[in-house]
């Protein structure tokens, strides 16, 4: 069941359903590395600045795409207690992980950071954009950071997630705009013809390019 031809694709038809935010003092917060792909259409679109927020999925020892919780690089952690507590799990056993993966957080923030200027976030609409949600713990972990930060408005927005997912983020923000939930869901790539990885240098990029029309 294909929805998208790329994340380019996705990010102007996402870009369609949120167009009453043109001209309004809107910031685009896009989660690396597909996120901000799909991002560049909206900001160009409704003419919003861009920022970034990269959260990292959390595994654990004996199967690392586990979704066991998720870390943003201001240090919020959230854990999925079901499963920790399902599977006998703890919150300690967790921290070489989350260790691990705090360092790559701060990899990339550093590298994809360089050549983006802050963006405000407190009382600004936010827009936080992905490429879509599986399980959607690394989205809610993004979505409780910058809560902290006192948008006065925060607005979810991917082309495509698990209704589980949608469910879970729901009270975490002001509005999700997804314009699909299909089922059967097993991957957010299932619904790309072309899901191809992103790297960093095309985040770099895309960066550039939509710093330079600010």
């Amino acid at each position: 069941m294909l929805m998208y031809q790329n994340r380019t694709d996705a990010g102007e038809k996402l870009a369609e359903q949120l167009k009453d935010y043109q001209g309004k003092d809107t910031v685009v917060v896009a989660i690396p590395r597909g996120g901000i792909v799909v991002a560049a259409p909206i900001v160009e679109k409704i003419g919003a600045a861009l920022d970034l927020i990269i959260p990292r999925k959390v595994g654990t020892v004996t199967d690392p795409e586990l979704a066991a919780g998720a870390i943003t690089p201001d240090g919020t952690v959230i854990y999925n207690e079901q499963l920790l507590a399902g599977r006998q799990i703890t919150a300690e056993d967790l921290k070489p992980i989350i260790d691990e993966e705090m360092a790559e957080l701060k990899r990339r923030d550093q590298v994809y950071r360089r050549d983006l200027r802050c963006k405000e976030i407190p009382g600004k609409t936010v827009i936080v954009v992905d490429d879509g949600m599986a399980t959607g713990f690394t989205v809610l972990a993004a979505l409780h950071a910058l809560k902290n930060k006192k948008p006065s408005r925060l607005i979810l927005a991917v082309p495509v997630a698990a209704r589980e997912a949608v469910d879970l983020v729901s009270k975490a923000v002001d509005q999700v705009v997804c314009p699909a939930t299909p089922e059967p869901f097993f991957a957010v790539g299932q619904f790309y013809n072309d899901f191809g990885q992103t790297t960093d240098e095309e985040v770099i990029s895309i960066i550039k390019k939509l710093e330079s029309e600010i």
